[in-house]
């Protein structure tokens, strides 16, 4: 695979083949057919791991063979879902050719069998009884059910048959005549003269939907299922999905809501571009999708859409020029004129790639076989009868556009979708109808929210906003573009102004139109810009482009200052937000990530710990010195069996392969009674074989060639190959190796896990964190604060000036706390040296999370507070509160869990269990028990029952 399967997909890849290769198995032993189910949430990339399962048919690993003449029919309902899938499969999955992937034809496909080493597509509209594929006759020899039952007879060791989504995307009559079409492949079909298949495959959603198409089968089924919670954990998909409707009696709902998705659209370009630039990624061009109505009579649709571009227009700023709006209408595929616009038609599959399209206009026909992460707003003409046709559509938009949780900026993690004609009620029936759909406990929150009631509010450290500096450009600012409703550049000619002005200064763009600067501001340089790089012939002045920035956007500037010194300022911070969010960020304070299970063997994780040591210069040797290490544990472990005088034996066993024969006459009458002989022959090829499987076993990262660099024998070529596949074949030596690798891991992790925090690249941070959580089941991270979050509009919150995150236009945080959290901060404002608290969320991807253990169990815990106050030594100091009732049962594990951390923490201020108590003078108060103070932590390390725990907190609680 040409892309890197995120660890849920490795661990799902690991689980089907090794059921497909149990039911294949069994099969043959049983004669019973077999059917594997596999069902992952929507967004996990079923379709991405369905790739690497065949792509492991065909070239095998460690632990299976290759199976080049291995046959693969994939079936899905449509030729949508098919050519998407082929295409995914082209792209993704490289070790494939593209002669290998076939799509069944009605006019030309007639074989008697499928050929070894295909994967056929077929969809069920082409197996219907009046299909061509399905009959005799006009030159067809055979039908599509001879040859599968051909293949069946004749190759069922080596065919699969994947059934694609279980008619995800079919409703009613046409459902159901694709389930009697694809139950002919489980249960076998009489009338059409085919037996089940081998083994069937079936990628679904929901496992209700797959278990209803195998109803009544008698096939054995094994079951392979990716859960919501590794999907949300992987941060693929989009944290929240946010359902907009208009107020109960609102007039002039589609337009007033159109609006609001404009701006919501408007936002989401201008916090991509902050990032992007910031980040230094390429751009993500986020797309706003209309949803407009079927038209009556003669018309193409009874939606206004000269109004909606001139609102989009409006609100948003734009001056949308040709080729930044398309249409996806089914009835035409001419281009529309709309408001002096040529509005093209664009095949759905295609939008994704094309960058420069701003603004989709559809019907009907985006919910099935198309996928485009940047369309993260969403606006919908369609009425409340509509609800699960919607629901299919969001399905196809909850992907993140890079693949990732955006850590700095909260913003980024949602998908908007805006609905005039819908109620609360009725958007209940859109929620039920998605969940229904995508799998039940689909990864993403999905809220609705009125258009005057806002479920979340944006909260920054930075409540002033600045403007980006662009003397190092990665990619054009919104302001670059905007109209701001005087006659200036529009979107189209303020670019080729810039562009006009980059070649006046003998500078050049890239091939996606963003500006390369003289040097790179960081030493990691992400996968796009590096293949954008290399279409620049030379580098660009930062002052000329700075220049021609000033010249593109001068007409725009007395309008964009009068509307900055229009806006309301917030007061002025009692103290610097952006310095405590940094003191905090580079402070290395621990937080944990608690899975139910390790993903990888620590020889994997210290291998992708030391590349990344390498590539961010944090160790730029780390790489060479792990394959050397281990080159000399091979090297040490030959040596001691030369010792031994036991090498040269193990080497003619490596070098020999054993073949059993029986010898019989012409008349096929044994010669020696049936006697067992046995013949051994040495092959290159099997020798090859062997040493790959063992290099598979290492790890994939060239430790046998590294072994055989530094000690290849001249005289035998071949030595070096054996070595490694003894070495690889001796289980002691494998044992010492993972242990090795384990206290390697780890040891890495410690020396420079502080240092990973310091580093400005998020790509790196965000790797780092991937690969500790993958090697353990509780793993230490760096506690990162980002400059955005969302948190949940409270009504009836007390305005907070003094949070960490604020309103950037108010400058408050409106929390709403329980009496207990309230108090506490009231109790910390007095303190002198109080600077500033963040609320601690416990669902957040940012939030700081401590293991603890409960009934033999390890679970997260998340403290309430986070408090910072002034120190003369450090500037800062930081303490976590965590006010907890003493009726909880959890209330001695989560103390010993706070007990261990400030053991593991010595930097920070105090960490402190709170309960309400009663003073000598009968007052009810908080009383404090603070873990940082060794002697209260060794007795809390020591209590067996939360009455000795009581009894520490009444002997050492503080009052303040």
């Amino acid at each position: 695979m040409n892309v890197e399967l995120f660890p849920f997909q490795r661990k799902s890849l690991l689980d089907i083949r090794m059921k497909t290769a149990e039911a294949m198995g069994s099969f043959h032993r049983t004669h019973a057919p077999q059917v594997v189910s596999f069902t992952a949430p929507t967004g996990a990339g079923k379709t991405i791991i369905m790739s690497a399962l065949i792509e492991n048919f065909f070239f095998g690993d460690e632990n299976y063979a290759e199976q080049q003449d291995a046959i693969i029919v994939w079936l899905s309902d449509s030729p949508q879902l098919n050519e998407q899938s082929k295409q995914k499969i082209d792209s993704k999955a490289d070790k494939i050719r593209l002669s290998q992937c076939v799509t069944v034809s009605e006019e030309s496909f007639d074989r008697e069998v499928f050929e070894n080493g295909h994967i056929y597509f077929l969809n069920t509209q082409k197996l219907s009884v009046s299909s061509k594929l399905t009959k005799n006759g006009d030159g067809r020899t055979y039908t599509i059910w001879q040859t599968l039952a051909n293949t069946i007879r004749e190759k069922s060791d080596r065919l699969y048959f994947i059934i694609d989504e279980a008619h995800r995307g079919m409703q009613g009559r046409e459902a159901g005549k694709a389930t009697t079409i694809m139950q002919k492949f489980i249960k076998g079909s009489d009338d059409d003269c085919i037996p089940p298949m081998p083994v069937v495959i079936g990628m679904s959603a929901t496992t209700q939907r797959f278990n209803a198409l195998v109803e009544g089968t008698s096939s054995t089924i094994h079951k392979a299922i990716v859960t919501s919670d590794e999907v949300r954990a992987s941060g693929l998909l989009k944290d929240r999905i946010v359902i907009t409707y208009p107020e109960e009696g609102a007039v002039n709902n589609d337009m007033a809501i159109l609006q609001a998705a404009a701006d919501d659209w408007k936002e989401k370009w201008e916090h991509w571009t902050q990032y992007c630039y910031e980040q230094h990624y390429a751009y993500v061009n986020p797309i706003l999708i209309v949803q407009v109505l079927n038209g009556t009579g003669d018309k193409l649709t009874d939606t206004n859409l000269e109004d909606c571009i001139a609102k989009i227009e409006e609100r948003s700023g734009f001056k949308l020029e040709n080729g930044q709006v398309v249409h996806t209408f089914g009835g035409t595929t001419a281009s529309l004129s709309i408001n002096g616009l040529e509005v093209r038609y664009e095949e759905p599959s295609r939008i994704a790639e094309d960058r420069n399209i701003r603004i989709v206009f559809f019907k009907e026909n985006l919910s099935t076989g198309w996928d485009c992460p940047r369309a993260e707003t969403m606006m919908s003409f369609k009425h409340a009868s509509d609800a699960t046709y919607i629901a299919q559509l969001l399905g196809r938009m909850v992907r993140t556009p890079m693949q990732m949780h955006i850590q700095v900026d909260d913003v980024l993690n949602d998908v908007h979708l805006y609905l005039p004609y819908f109620n609360e009620n009725t958007v209940k029936d859109v929620v039920e109808a998605l969940q229904s759909t995508e799998g039940g406990d689909i990864p993403s929150d999905i809220f609705g929210e009125s258009l005057s009631g806002k479920q979340f509010e944006t909260l920054t450290v930075k409540p002033k906003k600045k403007k980006i500096d662009m003397q190092y450009p990665r990619q054009m600012t919104l302001d670059v573009f905007m109209n701001q409703g005087t006659e200036t550049h529009s979107f189209g000619e303020a670019s080729s102004a810039l562009h006009e002005e980059i070649y006046a200064t003998g500078q050049e763009q890239t091939s996606d139109g963003l500006l390369q600067p003289e040097s790179q501001p960081t030493a990691i340089q992400p996968k796009q810009e590096a293949e954008n790089d290399q279409h620049s012939s030379q580098n660009i002045s930062p002052a000329a482009v700075a220049q021609a920035l000033g010249r593109a956007s001068e007409d725009q500037a007395a309008t964009t200052s009068t509307q900055e010194n229009s806006q309301e300022e917030p007061a002025e911070d009692q103290f610097d937000r952006e310095a405590v969010m940094k003191f905090i960020n580079d402070a290395g304070l621990l937080s944990y990530n608690v899975r139910a299970l390790r993903i990888n063997d620590y020889l994997k994780s210290l291998f992708r710990m030391a590349h990344l040591l390498s590539i961010s210069n944090l160790h730029r040797e780390a790489i060479r010195e792990v394959q050397g290490e281990i080159v000399q544990m091979i090297h040490d472990y030959i040596g001691a069996l030369r010792v031994k005088g036991k090498y040269d034996e193990l080497v003619q066993q490596v070098k020999q392969f054993k073949l059993a024969t029986q010898i019989f006459d012409a008349f096929g009458e044994t010669v020696d009674n049936y006697s067992v002989h046995d013949m051994f022959t040495t092959t290159d090829t099997d020798l090859e074989r062997q040493f790959q499987v063992a290099d598979a076993k290492l790890g994939r990262e060239g430790i046998g060639m590294a072994y055989g660099n530094k000690y290849m024998d001249m005289s035998d070529l071949s030595a070096f190959k054996v070595d490694v596949i003894l070495f690889v074949a001796d289980q002691d030596c494998m044992d010492r190796l993972y242990s090795y690798a384990e206290n390697r891991f780890h040891s890495l992790n410690d020396d420079y896990r502080r240092y990973i925090a310091t580093i400005d690249s998020e790509k790196i941070r965000r790797e780092y964190d991937s690969i500790v959580s993958d090697g353990d089941v509780i793993s230490k991270h760096n506690f990162r604060l980002p400059e955005t979050i969302q948190v949940p509009h409270e009504e009836g919150g007390t305005a907070y000036k003094d949070h960490l995150f604020v309103n950037d236009k108010t400058g408050t945080a409106t929390m709403k706390l329980n009496s207990w959290e309230s108090g506490v901060i009231e109790e910390e404002e007095k303190r002198p040296d109080f600077v500033c608290w963040i609320r601690n969320p416990s669902r957040a991807s940012w939030a700081l999370c401590i293991p603890y253990e409960i009934d033999g169990e390890i679970k997260p815990t998340f403290p309430d507070f986070i408090i910072v106050r002034k120190d003369p030594v450090s500037e800062y100091v930081i303490d976590i509160l965590e006010p907890h009732n003493p009726d909880f049962k959890d209330n001695l594990g989560k103390a010993k869990g706070f007990a261990e951390y400030a053991r593991q923490n010595p930097g920070v201020g105090s960490i402190q269990l709170i309960r309400m108590s009663k003073d000598a003078a009968g007052k009810d108060r908080f009383r404090r028990l603070n873990m940082y103070k060794s002697a209260i932590r060794d007795k809390v390390s020591h209590a067996v029952n939360t009455d000795e725990l009581d009894h520490i907190f009444n002997t050492d609680g503080d009052f303040m």
